[in-house]
């Protein structure tokens, strides 16, 4: 059976990821993760998280995938068997070593990370050979290239289909370590090819506009079908620094969209699952690679696309069936007489008319302006915790 993976960068998104359709989700611990300004996982969070996950037959996978120095490496054997006693399902890494030590030391399902490169066969049976249960591949390869991989090895092929891409090949990028002193692979990336830049020559200004060096995003809906079809095991969404929102709204469309083909081996229509997808995003998408060598349309160059669509507005934490009523968490501003979206956990999109909000003295509320405010709001049908309220 085929599994979407999703990021989770603490425990509540953690949590939304799970109960909005991923099978299941990879995390970071404080130590030799990528992701340095991630909420990172205590290993007592490690162990919450892992007892949430199997509770609902799901996986927890942590990430050890640091390019380590020699002072990087102190304390890594405890830490792996601190992973294995809390119970979680592999380790995803790019280091040699680490991948040697959690294989002689413990008995640690490992996954190859993509900062591995692995783009052949032959490599990929490489790592299979040495005991790497799973292959997460560059994101430099197109769908045919997949495809025929898979064919000729027995490991697990996990691909990434959403998220960021990074403009070095498979995120292996020196330009934020020699610019702000902040190495991108022990986790410090600050992002620099999105920085605007001149183009100069000999001190005199060659490009009149500014431009980047950052792609588009990726998002491989209409290749999703195809992935399925050729084998892959593991679907992966990427963004352990994103929002609830996005988390819960990426999630929850592409477990619809593979659900569908699953049950009916066809697509009928993209378009419902992409204009959802639209409802988080804020960067500009593409396929990346999967379609072939990326042209110019899939770079951003001379533009900048974020734009936060502050959709999201509560996030629901219980549901009074007597009164009617919900405790929310606000998230972004709304006001009485807002047409609302419930955006379930299972995935249903229900509406309502908001007609009265009290906060938790009682006291009658007609705009909702600060953030993470606990309030009461009358919605005419039951709600789940971490259902989310989003404006219509």
């Amino acid at each position: 059976m085929i599994e979407l993976l999703a990021p989770a960068g603490d425990l509540e998104k953690l949590k939304i990821a799970l109960l909005y359709g991923a099978d299941a989700v990879f995390i970071g611990g404080q130590d030799f993760s990528l992701r340095a300004r991630a909420s990172n996982f205590s290993l007592d969070d490690i162990k919450e998280a892992t007892a949430f996950a199997h509770d609902k037959q799901k996986k927890v996978y942590v990430t050890t995938n640091i390019i380590p120095h020699n002072e990087d490496t102190a304390g890594l054997i405890d830490y792996l068997k601190a992973l294995e006693t809390c119970r979680v399902d592999a380790i995803i890494s790019a280091s040699p070593f680490i991948i040697d030590m959690a294989l002689k030391h413990t008995t640690l399902e490992v996954h190859l990370s993509t900062q591995q490169s692995a783009m052949n066969a032959r490599t990929v049976n490489y790592w299979y050979r040495r005991g790497v249960k799973r292959v997460v591949l560059a994101r430099e390869l197109d769908k045919h290239q997949i495809n025929h991989l898979i064919k000729q090895t027995d490991a697990d092929i996990e691909v990434f289909i959403h998220g960021g891409m990074c403009m070095s090949y498979s995120g292996r990028c020196s330009l934020s370590n020699n610019m702000t002193d902040r190495d991108a692979n022990r986790g410090g990336c600050a992002h620099s090819c999105r920085w605007n830049y001149q183009l100069t020559s000999d001190g005199v200004t060659v490009s009149e506009v500014p431009f980047s060096m950052s792609s588009k995003d990726l998002e491989a809906i209409e290749q999703v079908p195809y992935l399925i079809d050729s084998g892959v095991k593991s679907l992966k969404i990427e963004g352990r620094m994103k929002s609830l929102h996005y988390i819960a709204t990426v999630v929850s469309t592409y477990r619809k969209l593979m659900d569908e083909y699953l049950t009916r081996k066809e697509i009928k229509d993209f378009n419902p699952y992409i204009i959802e997808l639209q409802k988080a995003e804020n960067r500009l998408a593409s396929h990346g690679y999967l379609e072939g060598l990326p042209g110019v349309e899939q770079q951003l160059y001379q533009m900048r696309s974020e734009k936060p669509t502050q959709l999201f507005i509560g996030l629901v934490q219980s549901y009074d069936d007597d009164l009617n009523q919900a405790i929310i968490e606000q998230r972004n501003y709304f006001e009485i007489g807002a047409e609302i979206e419930v955006f379930h956990p299972d995935g249903r999109l229900s509406t309502f008319t908001l007609h009265k909000m009290t906060d938790m003295d009682q006291q009658d509320v007609m705009v909702a302006r600060h953030p993470q405010q606990i309030l009461k709001i009358d919605i005419p049908f039951r709600v789940e915790p971490y259902a989310m309220l989003r404006k219509k």
